[in-house]
């Protein structure tokens, strides 16, 4: 039995979606099925409205300056998102849980997997794993996955380009 199948995918997958917002459905779909979905059904505008809401409440997950405040927003999204949790049994995959319906179209199916995926993360890893970057003007958004629990940037990109210029303004006269 999988005993998160909901966590760090999930919230990574949120991360991908809100950092580069699909344009249209058959983006948003494309995303969703390079990220591991099975879709069971045509994606549609409203799919993509509904994933779009998701993502602006998730945002306010991310730009939390309070565990109380974030934990506060997730459960608002749990509250909107889920019903029962249920056991299922694919095929290929065994017992596992799910947070939703079956067959609920695309945007309130990555509803579901974003909010129960942010709670499974924060709860599970810390509530501080959730963040933009560290650089002041790179606003991606990232899950920390690190062993430690440190990360502070989006990229190694980013780390270098903050380590820079922490040393050029060492060295500046």
């Amino acid at each position: 039995m999988h005993l998160n199948p909901y966590g760090e995918d999930a919230v990574n997958l949120a991360a991908d979606l809100a950092n580069r917002r699909p344009a249209n459905a058959e983006e948003l779909a494309d995303r969703c099925r390079a990220a591991g979905l099975v879709l069971e059904h045509p994606v549609t505008a409203r799919d993509l409205d509904r994933t779009q809401a998701a993502l602006e409440a998730w945002e306010k997950v991310v730009d939390a300056t309070d565990e109380r405040e974030r934990a506060e927003l997730v459960n608002r999204m749990l509250a909107a998102a889920c019903t029962h949790p249920r056991l299922t049994d694919h095929a290929d995959d065994g017992w596992h849980l799910h947070y939703r319906d079956d067959r609920q179209p695309l945007g309130a199916l990555l509803f579901s997997l974003i909010s129960v995926g942010t709670a499974l993360h924060l709860a599970g890893r810390g509530m501080h794993r959730l963040r933009r970057c560290a650089v002041t003007e790179c606003t991606t958004i990232f899950a920390d996955t690190s062993r430690t629990g440190r990360q502070r940037y989006c990229s190694q990109r980013c780390a270098n380009r903050d380590a820079v210029r922490r040393h050029r303004a060492r060295a500046a006269p």
